[in-house]
């Protein structure tokens, strides 16, 4: 069934038994048996046997080492860290504010999100209060309209993640732009992005515009270096 065929029928209800059961595992914990699930909703053992399946198959909850049992899975844990990310550390926002005093526009930092082969999610993480982000929705769903979402996709390009930046003028804007330099963690993974939103005529020289951002970047890594 694909999302345009809609719900109807029976299948309200079975989305709404998944649910009773997902919360039926993280309520009892990891290790949670398929029978203890089943008998604490009064729900037939068959039928908590397929729920339970469905949400193992879509990474929901996974399976104990030895079998016996379930706990929540992967994309539980991802749904509650976009829903409530966490803080950012306080060095990240002391390098932000440092950089913000130095520096003539807008300084914002966004995170990057990746589940395997998926394409990464873009979040703003910390927005300069004074510069403030136009056209939000866009950057974070349109990973082409903005540096923020062009840096994302170099990771799958080697020439442009070797450039070391993404770069866009004038597109959401005329005269204006946005440069971002890429935030990696001590494994050089990709967690967020250090982004200057300027004047097209300021990002001419990308070089100047590069070694402004640096600073800020060498501490942001620090501060994100096990995330």
């Amino acid at each position: 069934m694909s999302a345009s065929d809609g719900i109807g029928g029976r299948q309200p209800k079975a989305v709404l038994s998944a649910l009773v059961v997902l919360e039926e595992v993280a309520a009892c914990g990891p290790g949670v048996t398929a029978r203890e699930i089943s008998r604490n909703l009064g729900m037939p053992r068959a039928t908590a046997y397929r729920l339970l399946n469905l949400l193992v198959q879509q990474e929901y909850l996974v399976r104990t080492p030895d079998l016996s049992g379930f706990a929540l899975g992967s994309k539980v844990t991802e749904l509650a860290g976009m829903a409530t990310p966490a803080p950012l550390p306080g060095a990240a926002l002391e390098a932000l504010a440092r950089l913000r005093d130095h520096t003539r526009g807008g300084v914002h930092l966004a995170g990057y999100h990746r589940t395997g082969t998926e394409r990464p999610r873009v979040r703003i993480l910390d927005a300069d209060p004074e510069y403030p982000i136009e056209h939000e929705h866009v950057i974070t769903g349109d990973l082409t309209a903005s540096a923020i979402g062009r840096l994302a996709l170099a990771e799958n390009d080697a020439l442009a993640r070797a450039r070391g930046y993404a770069l866009q003028v004038n597109e959401l804007r005329s005269g204006a732009g946005c440069l971002t330099l890429p935030i990696r963690n001590r494994r050089g993974v990709l967690v967020a992005g250090l982004t200057l939103s300027t004047s097209s005529a300021r990002l001419r020289d990308v070089d100047e515009a590069v070694g402004l951002l640096s600073p800020g970047r060498i501490l942001l890594e620090a501060a994100f270096g096990d995330h």
